[in-house]
């Protein structure tokens, strides 16, 4: 996949990272192939990551596309994954308490779309960042695990680009990043208890 003018290629853990052309399609049966694929091999939680972002990629699109893992504890999401990591580096966090995004998101475990850069503008802290990119819109998927939220896959792209459909479609490709989140938590907490 050629890269853009405007977002070049970038590295995060010596990987190239390419920010997705937007040329969305159906999703089928080959992508979630190479999701379940993805998850039984070794080289993770990047091998999944990459994957997802692959086929969100090209099922959905989007310029600016993220990771996040879900701290309830401390109400704070982390970024885990990125693709754009000079702009938006692994390891930055967010508090999310209380605000209206929180609730939907990470309580009610519904996916958040703003369709314009005036629905971004009300929702982000970091807005004046994604707008000054030429962002406008922007699709939050919560990623859960037995009625927890766990993280979030984060799509941002152009002005009216996301829709209902895409939702549907981020539910379910988010969905394979539920093991690699919970690992992560489990790995972070230095516990083997549930979520």
């Amino acid at each position: 996949m050629p890269s853009s003018a405007n977002f070049p290629i970038q590295t995060m853990q010596g990987i190239p990272i390419e920010t997705a052309q937007p040329d969305p399609h159906a999703l089928d049966m080959s992508n979630l192939e190479q999701l379940a694929r993805a998850t039984r091999i070794k080289g993770q939680p990047m091998a999944i990551f990459r994957a997802v972002h692959d086929v969100a990629a090209s099922a959905i699109g989007f310029s600016l596309f993220t990771i996040m893992s879900y701290d309830a504890q401390n109400q704070e999401v982390e970024r885990v994954y990125t693709n754009m990591p000079n702009v938006y580096p692994v390891g930055g966090r967010k508090k999310k308490h209380g605000t209206p995004w929180a609730k939907q998101i990470l309580l009610d475990l519904k996916p958040f779309r703003a369709e314009t850069a005036q629905g971004i503008r009300e929702a982000f802290d970091d807005h004046t960042v994604m707008t000054g990119m030429g962002l406008g819109s922007i699709l939050n998927i919560p990623i859960a695990y037995d009625g927890v939220c766990i993280g979030t896959m984060n799509l941002t792209h152009r002005e009216r680009w996301y829709t209902t459909r895409h939702e549907e479609l981020g539910l379910l490709i988010g969905s394979f990043l539920a093991p690699a989140l919970i690992t992560r938590h489990t790995l972070s907490t230095g516990s083997l208890t549930p979520l």
